[in-house]
């Protein structure tokens, strides 16, 4: 048969590429591209070996296993070679497989199959002898692997001796050794504040750890190891079916897969494929799909298997999880709290059940970690109902002409400064009360009962009001007429009459509520009293600097940042003017006292109050130089307890902190 010429051209491309991802994934550890794109390139090849078999040589990568073992280690001969799988990634190529089975056996009744997860790590060979671990060593390439015994030897969940009885002289166990999720996030994260590169995946961090020259580092790495399987034994075997191995590895200490299932159809093996994919994300440890074995010992010798893989087992691939794409645009998105998210904008690709069209860049910290520009290639990831995030930049494939991406300075929404605290990773729109992505999220907040309480205007009403185009801002609320309101679905002329007159109410307030419910960040309620106490007036606090701020007590370098900031922005002084303009109106702030004998002491309220209301109590404790906090600790110097005071009473008479009454509070207060 004539080899066209484009076929053995392709078949040379598709070679070359495949060794090159070979070698970065199994030697170096370091994939450059998922592994749904390193399956579809060696399905085309083994495509044209099959279509043209002249084009099938010794050296082609489907013919082998994995990488060759790396010259630092000591390099161990397998005496059964560690052979990779097949795969399929649909029904009908189950069927498939399943037939092929049945006609090798020359039966037409389907086998009992073994079924587990398809654990996504490093696979593993240990040589134990009279009972004790003496030798463990990598796949490599099927026949030669890596001595790493010493670093084996710190994983906690492989048995350095093995218990049990009828333990042969000498037998291989054979097993996948992974890193959990958990394990994994935690490792990034620490890989992350120590300025190192972070790992792609779990399987190239567990991977990475086991092929350490020291073995420390091993130890500190989370690692954990399932067995899937049995190489040399010496004597006769004692199990006559896979499951019946697993049975008898439990019973010598090793872990086996939970997980583990004998079906004995091919609708059973897709019910167990539908259920554990069903499973994938809650699992403690990554999987890509199911591994079915016959589960026969003899009809697996009887089967055998061909150059790289067994005839009597198929890995039954998951749905990608990874896939490759192309970044055409990186735009900024405001949240409701006026946080900048940057959001890659992507070449629709079919990823993790959906297709994928964006995904999440978090924040300029990761753009510049990950070095992600407009018109590269990506991995992208989505697992589970994760939002879609980008993994890596496939440097190799990144254009000439690209350029870094940097966060705007303004907000592309209202213009207002964008403010990035140093040590925050999240940049902010500072335009609060006028920038409208925050719009909603600032009318709830200024309305709310610890703000300007205005009585009836609930979070679904301001909804409303801004869906219909009658408010922008805060300012607007006070503009607000009957027939507006009226108008409104489910909004009748009493309850619109109310909300009028409840605004009015809430036109005088305290200068420290304003300030409050101007939703300036970091600005509780306490830092609002300390700002109103000790300003008195808008306009000198308006004038104020971060130096000056600083000076005030509970008042640190970010908040006076953000309260300078917020004074700053044209847009937000032109709501304040139309806040004033409408009424809104306070009397002059009394200056805490700071000669009473309550001056910076900590008091914490508990209990119901029959003469003040809680917010009242505070307001006048606020007034007398005392700090009202939330929970009983050691530096509580006193507890007020009213009516029914619960645990913050006892842990108060825990600490020896002195608990006085409502009759003594009304005394200091007086």
């Amino acid at each position: 048969m004539t080899i066209p010429t484009e076929s053995s051209v392709r078949a040379s491309e598709l070679r070359s590429l495949i060794n090159r991802y070979n070698v970065l994934y199994y030697v170096e550890d370091s994939p450059e591209v998922p592994d749904v794109e390193y399956d579809r390139l060696f399905r085309e090849l083994q495509q044209l070996e099959t279509d043209y078999p002249a084009l099938l040589s010794t050296d082609s990568p489907t013919q082998r296993v994995g990488g060759k073992a790396l010259d630092k280690f000591e390099q161990i001969t397998h005496s059964i070679p560690m052979l990779s799988l097949d795969n399929v990634f649909n029904e009908d190529e189950l069927q498939a497989f399943n037939q092929r089975v049945c006609d090798w056996l020359n039966t037409a009744d389907t086998p009992i199959y073994a079924a587990e997860p398809k654990l996504d790590g490093l696979a593993i060979s240990i040589r134990y002898e009279q009972g004790i671990l003496v030798q463990a060593a990598t796949r490599g390439d099927g026949a030669i692997g890596e001595n790493v015994t010493a670093n084996v030897r710190t994983i906690p969940t492989i048995p350095l001796v093995l218990h049990g009885e009828s333990i042969p002289d000498v037998v291989e166990i054979r097993g996948e050794i992974f890193m959990p999720k958990a394990g994994f996030e935690a490792l990034n994260q620490a890989q992350i504040e120590a300025g190192k590169k972070p790992f792609v995946n779990p399987r190239n961090a567990a991977a990475g750890a086991l092929r350490q020259l020291d073995s420390k580092i091993t130890a500190s790495r989370p690692l954990a190891m399932y067995c899937y399987g049995l190489g040399e034994i010496s004597g006769d075997s004692q199990a006559l079916s896979h499951s019946d191995a697993m049975q008898l590895l439990a019973g010598w200490g090793c872990r086996v897969s939970p997980e583990l299932e004998t079906l004995n159809s091919v609708a059973e093996c897709l019910d167990y494929i539908e259920r554990l994919g069903e499973r994938r994300n809650s699992l403690e440890y990554e999987i890509d799909g199911v591994v079915l074995k016959v589960d026969s010992i003899a009809l697996q010798q009887r089967l055998g298997f061909v150059s790289r893989a067994p005839r009597w087992a198929i890995a039954h691939k998951f749905p990608a999880q990874e896939e490759m794409t192309q970044v055409e645009d990186i735009e900024i998105q405001v949240g409701r709290t006026g946080a900048l998210t940057p959001v890659a904008r992507l070449k629709p690709v079919f990823v993790g059940g959906v297709t994928v069209s964006n995904a999440t860049l978090h924040n300029q910290d990761e753009i510049d970690r990950k070095d992600v520009r407009v018109g590269d290639t990506v991995i992208v990831r989505r697992a589970g109902d994760v939002i879609p995030e980008v993994v890596q930049v496939v440097l190799t494939k990144r254009p000439d002409d690209t350029v870094k991406f940097v966060i705007p300075s303004l907000c592309p929404v209202c213009q207002s400064e964008v403010e990035r605290v140093e040590g925050e990773a999240i940049a902010r729109c500072s335009g609060g009360l006028y920038c409208p992505a925050q719009r909603k999220e600032a009318i709830k907040h200024f309305s709310s009962r610890k703000a300007l309480d205005v009585d009836g205007l609930g979070d679904k009403l301001v909804e409303v009001l801004v869906d219909e185009g009658l408010i922008n801002d805060s300012a607007d609320l006070f503009s607000l007429s009957l027939e507006h309101l009226s108008a409104l679905e489910r909004m009748g002329e009493k309850s619109a009459l109310n909300l009028i007159s409840a605004l009015q109410v809430a036109k005088t307030t305290t200068f420290s509520r304003f300030l409050y419910s101007l939703g300036i960040r970091e600005v509780g309620e306490a830092t609002a009293r300390s700002l109103a106490m000790t300003y008195l007036t808008l306009d000198a606090l308006k004038a104020t600097d971060e130096v000056q701020l600083i000076e005030i007590e509970d008042v640190g370098p970010i908040v006076a940042h953000h309260v300078v900031t917020f004074f700053h922005q044209a847009h937000n002084l032109d709501v304040i003017e139309r806040l004033l303009a409408a009424g809104i109106n306070w009397p002059l702030e009394e200056k805490a006292q700071s000669d009473s004998f309550l001056s910076g002491k900590t008091v914490v309220l508990t209990g119901t109050l029959e003469q003040l209301s809680r917010s009242e109590a505070k307001e006048k404790l606020l007034a007398l130089g005392a700090k009202v906090a939330g929970s009983v600790s050691k530096k509580t110097d006193y507890v007020v307890a009213g009516r029914d005071a619960g645990s913050k009473l006892t842990k108060a008479e825990s600490l020896g902190v002195e608990v006085v009454d409502e009759s003594t509070l009304i005394t200091w207060i007086s």
